[in-house]
């Protein structure tokens, strides 16, 4: 019998979207996100695959939505983000905290030089790249925010982040992933030329120009504020995101050979769910459901047949 691409795993004990996950030592961490009410989170959870459950981790020393993590020196980095004041408006952060799986300790980490919200982060050859995000004290929330271009390196000898040339499309909700030696920074919304547009949009930025550069695998197969991507198997995949009509259940995959192709559909639409590979597998975590604002707790399981 053929296995399905799609499996559905137990749910996170929060719904959350916008959080951050990263993979160690063959287990899943998510941290933070928005949960209901787009109230900041800072619980965290650890899944298992061999035992297909979640635990709970010590929690982050900062609550915040619009996070990022990436796996780096046996530690796992959270970065940026944000949280809804009272008034309804958004504090954006520079904040990184360090967390030890094997511990289950946090320590402070560098400040980024800006402040990002919903931003994307990666990492290429040891070198954590962070990019883009909501512009800092954007009045009038998402729909009318220009974005923000600014990119960051962090120098792990001197600990502390350096300043990269801008990304030439500011966008936030967007997707980075290493590949042939560039950061790709995939997707993404933005308000520009008097609309808020979604972006298919792949741009590179190459470390040994030291600059960014259009791609050379072409824009995605569709525009997708709030995309998730990841490598699997030598090949890039994209899920969801928000077209500028709806949130996307539509997947599709990179590779050398074929170039892009659309592969089978999430079992649910999604956007910005975290997406992460592990053990010959890509895990989609949380997100937000179909009608763009209802945080959810679904781990979807893709496996390429």
């Amino acid at each position: 019998m053929t296995r399905p691409p799609w499996t559905i795993g137990p749910p996170l004990s929060t719904e959350r979207s916008h959080c951050a996950a990263a993979a160690w030592g063959g287990k899943l961490f998510v941290f933070g996100g928005g949960g209901p009410g787009f109230q900041a989170l800072k619980t965290v959870e650890c899944y298992d695959p061999a035992k297909e459950s979640w635990t709970l981790r010590a929690p982050m020393p900062t609550a915040r939505s619009g996070v990022v993590a990436v796996p780096f020196d046996h530690r796992i980095y959270v970065m940026g983000g944000g949280f809804k004041k009272p008034d309804g408006t958004f504090q954006f952060l520079t904040t990184v905290e360090i967390y030890d799986p094997e511990t289950d300790f946090w320590a402070k980490g560098p400040d980024l030089l800006r402040r990002h919200d919903a931003p994307a982060a990666t990492v290429l050859d040891g070198r954590v790249y962070l990019m883009g995000g909501h512009l800092p004290d954007t009045p009038g929330g998402p729909l009318t925010d220009p974005a923000f271009d600014f990119a960051e390196l962090l120098d792990v000898v001197n600990g502390r982040w350096l300043e990269l040339s801008p990304v030439p499309t500011p966008r936030f909700s967007l997707a980075a992933v290493p590949w042939d030696g560039k950061v790709l920074a995939m997707g993404g919304g933005a308000f520009k030329d008097g609309a808020f547009r979604n972006f298919d949009v792949i741009e590179a930025y190459n470390p040994v120009r030291g600059a960014w550069e259009p791609s050379e695998i072409g824009a995605l197969p569709w525009p997708a504020a709030g995309v998730s991507a990841a490598v699997l198997d030598g090949a890039i995949h994209v899920f969801g995101g928000n077209d500028g009509e709806a949130i996307q259940a539509t997947a599709a995959r990179y590779d050398r050979a074929r170039g892009w192709r659309i592969v089978a559909s999430m079992p649910e639409p999604r956007a910005a769910a975290a997406a992460v590979e592990l053990g010959g597998a890509i895990y989609l975590v949380g997100g937000r459901a179909s009608d763009g604002k209802t945080p959810t707790n679904t781990l979807m399981v893709y496996r390429p047949g």
